[in-house]
């Protein structure tokens, strides 16, 4: 059994107390909860019947704590995911791992100094039309890449903004890049491989904050791929889409719904038996939210801790990705191309004003 602490009781910490309070994880229980607004904690508290605490060192001095979920504002995730690791507890992070490279870096060297696991939240990767869609990738049915699109179409008004102060931050969130399209530029790159570099721009069009709402950019990939990401919460009156694109040689898939969650085109040159069945049983995630995405991710984790096996999503994965939207800040800034692997000099992303 591993045992969970979470730390951050707002928005998305309902679905990880679900899954882990609810046991709807296999060897998985959740043991306490920590959120510096006592009324946050305590309200998970009661509905799982387990401790709060409003110190974080308070509930890491707890023996029957394994890992600990930091579930904190992205700009927070360094401090409280070091402090986790040096008090020798596994660490499950939300995305993005942080708004920084170095930040990143030391998350990395204080999980492995103390010899715990990293493991970053990347979801979607478990949807079950992105792991067929991964299968054919690797039995090698696309043939040579061409384009890769990722669209990121949601409705963010300004009560989301406002409902806490580090929303649209700098310092603690970044914009739509770095928040809610994390996760399908993480896909893009993790079909597609690795970046050779970027052009990106942005706007803030409908809302008062200080990151963008709206951007896009074009990727060349080492591969000779191209890609383009489009991403905003600009969208209006309500969520559109959100959807991956995979375009080569030898076929074409399009994985859209709400969250990449729904194959939209499954076409082969050299159509299988197989491929009748994908579209028929595995075209549409199941309807609980809970079938899939978050509960086979804590699922895979708690399968690594207990037979000591290599994460999906390991720190080393969390960096790589923020490298890239790192380097989609620096475009903006710059208004030029942008080469991986770079220092970022002008972004304002983790940047305190």
């Amino acid at each position: 059994m591993i045992r969970f602490g979470l730390l951050g009781c707002g928005r998305i910490a309902k679905r990880h107390a679900e899954l882990l309070g609810g046991n709807h994880i296999d060897r998985a229980s959740l043991v306490a909860v920590c959120d510096n607004v006592k009324a946050r904690a305590d309200a998970l508290a009661a509905k799982f019947g387990v401790p709060a605490y409003e110190d974080l060192n308070e509930m890491l001095a707890r023996t029957d704590i394994d890992a600990v979920a930091v579930l904190t504002p992205s700009g927070m995730h360094p401090q409280h995911a070091i402090a986790c690791a040096r008090a020798g507890k596994h660490v499950v992070v939300e995305k993005p791992m942080a708004l920084r490279l170095q930040d990143a870096d030391d998350m990395i060297r204080a999980c492995d100094e103390a010899g715990v696991k990293l493991f970053v939240v990347k979801q979607n990767r478990f949807n079950v039309p992105v792991v067929k869609a991964r299968e054919a990738l690797d039995a090698g049915r696309f043939g040579r890449l061409v384009l890769g699109t990722v669209r990121v179409r949601w409705c963010r008004d300004q009560a989301y903004y406002d409902q806490d102060a580090w929303r649209g931050t700098w310092a603690y969130d970044g914009g739509v890049l770095t928040n809610q399209a994390s996760h399908h530029i993480d896909m893009l790159e993790w079909f597609f491989g690795d970046v050779v570099s970027v052009h990106a721009r942005a706007t803030t069009a409908l809302v008062k904050v200080e990151t963008e709402d709206t951007a896009v950019a074009t990727l060349k990939f080492r591969n000779g791929a191209l890609g383009i990401i489009e991403a905003t919460t600009a969208v209006r009156p309500k969520d559109l889409e959100g959807s991956l694109s995979i375009l080569g040689e030898k076929g074409t898939v399009e994985i859209a719904g709400f969250a990449v969650n729904q194959i939209r085109h499954w076409n082969f040159v050299d159509e299988l038996p197989s491929d009748k069945v994908v579209v028929e049983k595995f075209s549409v995630n199941p309807p609980n939210v809970y079938g899939f995405g978050h509960q086979a991710y804590y699922q895979h984790v708690v399968d690594c801790l207990l037979h000591q096996s290599a994460a999906l999503v390991d720190g080393l994965q969390g960096r790589k990705s923020l490298e890239l939207i790192s380097a989609l800040y620096e475009s903006i800034e710059t208004g030029q191309e942008v080469a991986l692997r770079f220092e970022p000099r002008r972004s304002k992303l983790g940047v305190i004003s």
